[in-house]
Formats: structure tokens, sequence, C-alpha cells
């Protein structure tokens, strides 16, 4: 039962062989794969195993190919001389290995053929066998394109779904078709498949496919793909193609139309949407109205064309009401509608009333109260000039007023349950009375002939005029209900001896003050005579500490409690002596103190 190779080597045969019919093992047997399977592009080895008895050498091998017409076509002939390569087609793509097996290369479609191997052995005769070269290309993955436009669910035709196309495969695959991840298989008046094969001039197929099929509302979810199968190496293999999903037109069977907005609460100010629309597909066509008493009024022209969306900017209170859309479905005319109500939340008639309403004098007490109108709960703040918060409530009482007091207040209102609602309104408390001189630069320390500024500042309402006994330049400046006047003059020896005087007057009467000049020789004068004092006096004390030392050394002062507080008696006069002498210039000295402070609040005012 050995088979021997050409070389005469032992060799078992494949399961998937075939050898030649022999009547007896001394008869020449030839043994080859009967398929052998190569993906277009590769190469394809096809072996022939031979046993000739006796160990004899082979004559000859010859392989062939097998036509069209099925005639056999010579490639190779082998002798032990040497080897005789026939010139066909396949000349540039045969190769034999040292086997004498059959190497094909850059396999193609046309080579989808049987070859077969011939062996002459002499008096043993000559014996051949085949093998099928089956090639193969796996088809590239499926492309679907969905339908074009929409599906209608009342189509009285059934429509065309998607179609699938897979392109260069051999042998030729097929194509199916799956929704939802199902197969479907055609079914009359319900499914039905459309395939086309195409042998391309490569040799290759092209299959397409198409899927009709009926749809329904709930198809609006539904995805749809297509699988194509082939065949390689004895195996079933598929690809699918991507998951798509088709647009169902279908009739709608609700409409909803709402109020959107950045808050839940609306409130003036604001921008509003007025959005409409349906369950169906495509949505219909929609138009928007706002009652107006026992009518209508058409607010189609001011929607966003094709969206069902009616913009409203800067709402106010009117624009509260009730609106409606109404829907218009073109395929089988049907109409729906739907209102709503908007409300749109605000404050108005803010008023600030005061009490009383009279004049008011420095020392009165006013009552403020605020009111509004809204739909909603309000709150009240009240605010002065500077933005702070004085109070909260609708009232404001003010004691004892004065010109510092705040002239200007705001009431801020505010609805608590509506973010962001809130209007204010001011009202100026105005104290009225005579002016009030508050600051003026005396005692002013100078020197005769010097320039110098005088300044005369005072609080009043209505605003004041301020007026100088003397000549020179003057410059006013009016903060509120302040006034500040600066006038420059000379020092002249009068104005020394006399000094200034500011009269500050309103139609409700006047203040005045004098501002006194110190002439600042005179001053340092009195400085020399103070420092001297104070030299003298600490002389005195120093002579005085040591008589006493030298007198307790000579043992004259005795040490007792009693004869001490004795001796201690003269002390206590010569310090009030001191003290005197230090009260006897103290008056000057205070007055130079004060000359330096009134220059630096003179400097300051100015």
């Amino acid at each position: 039962g050995w088979r021997w190779g050409h070389k005469g080597f032992p060799i078992l045969p494949a399961p998937s062989s075939k050898s030649c019919p022999t009547a007896a093992a001394s008869k020449l047997e030839i043994s080859m794969p009967a398929v052998v399977e190569v993906e277009i592009g590769g190469t394809a080895r096809i072996e022939c195993n031979f046993y000739i008895p006796e160990n004899a050498s082979y004559t000859y091998i010859d392989w062939f190919y097998v036509d069209r017409s099925n005639k056999q076509v010579r490639l190779y002939h082998i002798t032990a001389s040497g080897v005789l390569e026939d010139g066909t087609d396949y000349k540039q793509r045969l190769s034999l290995g040292e086997d004498k097996a059959l190497s094909i290369s850059r396999v193609t479609v046309q080579d989808a053929r049987t070859f077969v191997c011939q062996v002459g052995a002499g008096s043993y005769g000559v014996g051949e066998n085949s093998t099928e070269l089956s090639v193969y290309k796996a088809p590239e993955t499926p492309e679907i394109e969905p339908s074009s436009g929409g599906i209608s669910v009342q189509s009285t035709e059934i429509p065309e779904i998607a179609r699938c196309v897979s392109k260069n495969g051999f042998p030729p695959p097929n194509i199916t078709w799956h929704k939802n991840g199902e197969q479907l298989h055609p079914r009359e008046n319900q499914v039905t498949i459309q395939s086309t094969l195409t042998r391309e001039s490569s040799g290759l197929y092209t299959v397409s496919s198409a899927l009709y099929a009926p749809v329904t509302r709930e198809d609006r979810h539904s995805h749809y793909h297509c699988t194509v199968h082939y065949w390689l190496r004895g195996q079933r293999h598929s690809l699918d193609s991507r998951g798509v999903k088709i647009n169902v037109f279908y009739p709608a069977k609700h409409l909803k139309l709402k109020v959107v907005s950045a808050s839940a609460l609306v409130k003036e100010g604001d921008s509003v949407q007025l959005v409409c629309e349906t369950d169906g597909n495509p949505q219909p066509v929609f138009s928007f109205f706002k009652k107006m008493m026992d009518d209508w009024q058409d607010l189609s022209l001011l929607a966003e064309p094709d969206t069902g969306v009616l913009n409203l900017h800067d709402v106010n209170k009117s624009s509260s009401g009730t609106y409606k859309c109404q829907s218009l479905d073109l395929d089988d005319m049907s109409q729906m509608e739907e209102d709503v109500d908007l409300v749109v939340n605000y404050i108005e008639g803010v008023r600030v009333k005061m009490e009383p309403s009279s004049s008011l004098r420095e020392g009165d007490s006013v009552k403020l109260s605020c009111d509004a109108r809204s739909p909603v709960a309000l709150a009240y703040q009240w605010r002065d000039e500077k933005g702070r918060k004085v109070a909260e409530g609708n009232q404001l009482t003010l004691n004892n007023l004065t010109f510092e007091t705040s002239n200007n207040f705001s009431c801020k209102v505010m609805a608590p349950s509506v973010p962001g609602l809130e209007q204010s309104k001011q009202v100026s408390v105005a104290v009225q009375g005579k002016p009030r001189i508050v600051a003026i630069s005396s005692p002013l320390y100078v020197r005769q002939d010097e320039v110098v500024n005088l300044t005369c500042k005072a609080i009043a309402f209505p605003r004041p005029t301020v007026h100088w006994n003397i000549n020179g330049t003057a410059h006013e400046y009016v903060d509120n209900q302040h006034v500040a006047s600066n006038l420059t003059v000379r020092v002249s020896h009068d104005l020394l001896q006399a000094g200034a005087r500011c009269r500050v007057s309103n139609t409700l009467g006047f203040s005045e003050k004098h501002i006194q000049l110190v002439d600042q020789k005179s001053t340092a004068e009195s400085q020399g005579v103070i420092i001297v004092a104070i030299i003298v006096a600490i002389l005195v004390v120093a002579v005085l500490g040591a008589v006493i030392y030298f007198l307790h050394k000579k043992g004259k002062i005795p040490c007792g409690r009693a004869r001490k507080q004795d001796i201690t008696k003269p002390e206590a006069r010569k310090d009030k002596i001191v003290v005197e002498v230090k009260s006897d210039k103290l008056p000057e000295e205070a007055g130079l103190l004060q000359g330096a402070n009134g220059e630096r609040r003179a400097a300051a005012e100015q």
C-alpha cells in the first residue's frame, strides 16, 4: 500500500486526494488533491504524487490545463534530459518545484479551471490525474443607502426602504436584509427583495439588492442593515453594512403649545418663545393667534418660518393673554389647535408720598410712604443717595432732620416670588434753614504784607451767598447744601488789627463769624520770654536742691518725720513760686500753640 514519489520516496495519500484506479499495486498510480483553493492575487501550488512499480523511473511528466472547450493545453513537458515550457498565457506565472509540483503566481479569476498531471512510465504505461483550482475573493463591506426623502405610512404602493451594494467578490456572493437585527424574508404584498448580480471586467462580481416593505408609525425608530454572504475555504462568511434609519411620514395625533422662557415665571423685559409642535412627521404648517376681546389677532407673520416658534421680545403687561396655535397637515388637510395663557408679571405705579409735604426745617421729622401695583406680593426697601440700605418695609421715618441728612432717598420695590422683577422711585427730602457756618480759618497766624487765603464754609438751604467785609479775590465752591468761599488778600496793618468777617445769608436768615489774624512776629517774642522763664525756674530748683543736700550732710537737718515735714514746707513754697512763674507765661504759651494749630487748620481748609 505504499506510494512512491518520482524519486522513489514513499508518500502517504492525503484524505482529499484522488488516484487512478488500478487492479493491482504493480500498476502506475498518480495521486493529486481534488481541489486547491487560493485567494485571487495569491500563488497556487498543485502537487502530483505518483507510484511506479519496482522503483522504476518516469519517462516524462506533462502538466496541462483544460480550456473552455474541454481541450487539454500543455504547460510543461518534463524528461530526464530537461524541462520544456510551452508558450501559453501562463508562461510568465508558472514555476516547478523540486518535486515537480506546479505553482501559479498572481492567480486571477480565469485560473479557476482543471489542471492535469500526466506521467509516462515506459512499459508501465501512462497515467494521469487532475485538480480543480478554486479561486476566491472576499467581497467589500456592503454599502447601504436609505431611501431619499421620506416614506409615508399612507403610501398605496410598497415603498423602497433602502439599497445595498457589495463589490469585487468571487465567487458571486448574496445579500440578505435585516430590520432591528432580525432577517427579513420575502413575503407577498409585505416584503420584496430584488437582487442583481454583475460580472465586472476583472471577472469579479458586484451584487446589489433593494428592499421594499410597508412602514408604520413605529418604524421611525427602526434600524435597517444588509449583510453580504460568501464562501471561503469551504466555510460561510459574512460582512454587515452600517445601520440606517428611514424618514417615516405619518400624520399627527396630538398638538402641544408651550411657553419657553429663561425663568419659570415671566416678568417684564423678558424674551419668551411660544413653541408649537405635533407628534407627526413632517411638522405641519403652523399659525399663531392672540385673543383680543371677542376676536383672534393673527400673529403668524411674526413667527419663524416653518419652525412653529413665535418669539416675543421685551414683553410687558400688555403681552399677557391667551395665545392659540393652529396646525394644517397638507397631506390630508386635517387641522388641530391648542391655546395657552401667557402671564407677564409686572410692577407699575410706583409712587412715594411724603408727610408733611410742606417745607422741612432742621429738627423736623418726616414720614415717607411707598406704594406700587402688581399681581404678586411685593417687598419694599429704602436706600440713601449712596446706595446704602437704611430700612425695610414700605415706610421710612426720618427724625430730627439736619442739613447733613441725606436729601435723596429711593424706594426699591421687589417681587420675591419673581426673581429680577423690581423697580425704584426716588424722592428728595430738602431741609431748609438759615445758614450755619461750620468752619473758618481762625485764628490765622500771618505776617504783614504777605498774601493769605481766608476760608469760610457754611451749610444751608436754599443756597446761600457769602459776603466778606474786606476786599479781595473770592472763589466759591458748592457741594449739595455746602458752600465754601476762599478769599485771597494781602495782609495790611489795618487787616492785622481788625481781622475779617464772613457773612453767609439766604432767604431764611444769616450767620456771620470773625476771623482773627495774629502777627507771627509778636508771637515769636512771646515764645522767647517763655523760654527764658523756663530756664530761670530750672536754675532756682537746682540751687535749692544743692542747699538742702549740703545742710543734710552737715547734720543741720533732723531726720524725724515731723521735722521733715516742717523743713519741706519751704520747698513746697518754692514749687509754688515755680508754678506762679509758669502760670504768668501760660497764656502766651497757649497762644503760641494755638497759633501753630490755627496755621495748620487754615492750610487744610485752603
